[in-house]
């Protein structure tokens, strides 16, 4: 009798076909359809990116007090950020050590320590295990900690990552892109309002939908009441002349303002330069130019930090592969992606308020989440559109355009990049 060892399943199967698919890839095109249908790119892709790279899960403000902890799914893991007494921000694979029962249970809650509720095996918030009856006189508890998950805090933005040695360049991705959102004071924040929702698509074309704003006039008309969607490409033509000067010659004035008042805001972009690919860029707001609402106006009376005026226009933050920001003078809005299937996609929407901010006096809720409830339902949308038409047989990779899509260009450059250096391994 033959036995046939198992694949790994931390190790998808990568054949010459998927390796043919990844090195065919037609440069300044959509992906091909297997890259959205296909489990075994979906099973590369949770190992190749989810499980390799720095991934945006939360905010500090999710756990704000010693014991409190949130728990992230990312495809097979699951993984327990917690706060613990001295303040620092933990993270260990959701897994006890004694016969693998899932610990916590719940998205999120305080605990005093974290508690297997099978054999009430007792872990401390620093992840050692502190109590485990009846395993005898020889038994080290030293070696059954929980497993460490690596986690950083970009600000107060929270990410992970999965692998053993990640990768190395966080330390300047923080030196270049904390300088952007320090003044905001997210540490000093709390979430408002956190939406998840479920499209049926795939991961990548919700991506792909957010590193363009081709769509946003004909799509998004509650956003496009104040961002400006000349900021994210538009083709020069002489019916639009006039209107690119104006916005350039405002962004120019408004920069300069915000730079003299400490406030970095020229363009960075790393999206397909980097292992952490990452764009970002503070950009002039329409109508009010306060904030991302329906008047263009703040949506929160309290100011983020120690700011004094109001119009500092939206601090877009991008970072590869699953996550977007829009940092404001009143308020933060955070987007984090997740694939549960080849066709299947959580997004994570947290919208955040100072911390004295008072609801239905500073600021109210259904005002405050207006833009973003309607443009994520729009794109929602779009996403399952795309998703249906990459199923049809006749669906063929598309050509970007050079001026309104050279962002996706960049998240598909990233994307096929880490996929060819996983294969080279």
């Amino acid at each position: 009798m033959n036995i046939i060892a198992p694949l790994s399943p931390s190790r998808p199967r990568v054949d010459d076909a998927l390796r043919a698919l990844i090195a065919n890839r037609v440069p300044g095109h959509s992906l091909d359809a297997p890259f959205y249908l296909s489990q075994q790119v979906f099973d590369l892709d949770m190992e190749a990116i989810f499980a390799r790279h720095w991934i945006h899960v939360a905010v500090e403000p999710d756990i704000p007090e010693p014991g409190d902890y949130i728990t992230v799914d990312v495809g097979r893991h699951s993984v327990v950020i917690v706060r613990d007494d001295d303040q620092q921000i933990r993270a260990f694979h959701n897994v006890c050590r004694h016969r693998g029962s899932r610990l916590c249970q719940e998205q999120q809650g305080s605990v005093g320590n974290l508690v297997c509720p099978y054999h009430q095996w007792t872990y401390t918030l620093d992840g050692k295990l502190a109590y485990a009856e009846h395993m005898g006189a020889g038994f080290d508890k030293r070696a059954h900690g929980l497993k460490p998950v690596h986690v950083q805090s970009l600000a107060g933005l929270l990410f992970i990552c999965l692998a053993d040695t990640p990768p190395t360049d966080f330390a300047r991705l923080r030196d270049e892109v904390e300088p952007y959102l320090l003044p905001h004071h997210l540490n000093d924040c709390k979430i408002a309002a956190q939406i998840d929702i479920i499209e049926e698509g795939n991961w990548k074309l919700t991506m792909e939908n957010n590193r363009e704003c081709y769509h946003c006039a004909a799509n998004h008309p509650e956003l496009t009441i104040s961002l400006f969607e000349y900021g994210f490409g538009y083709q020069p033509s002489a019916a639009n002349a006039q209107q690119l000067a104006d916005f350039d010659a405002l962004s120019q004035r408004l920069e300069s303002e915000w730079q003299a008042d400490g406030l970095p805001s020229s363009e960075l972009d790393c999206l397909d330069e980097r292992i952490t690919g990452y764009r970002v860029r503070r950009l002039p707001l329409d109508r009010a130019g306060e904030s991302e609402t329906l008047d263009g106006r703040v949506a929160s009376r309290k100011l983020l930090g120690n700011f004094q005026r109001a119009d500092l226009g939206g601090l877009s933050f991008w970072t590869q592969p699953n996550a977007w920001f829009h940092f404001m003078s009143d308020h933060i809005v955070t987007f984090s992606v997740l694939p549960i299937a080849p066709e299947k996609t959580l997004v994570r929407t947290t919208w955040l308020v100072h911390k004295d901010a008072r609801e239905h006096e500073d600021y109210d809720v259904e005002n405050l989440t207006a833009v973003w409830r309607a443009t994520n339902s729009q794109d929602r949308a779009l996403v399952e559109m795309s998703q249906q038409g990459v199923r049809n047989p006749a669906y063929q990779p598309g050509p970007y355009s050079p001026y309104a899509e050279g962002l996706v260009e960049k998240f598909c450059n990233w994307y096929v990049g880490r996929l060819t250096a996983y294969c080279l391994e």
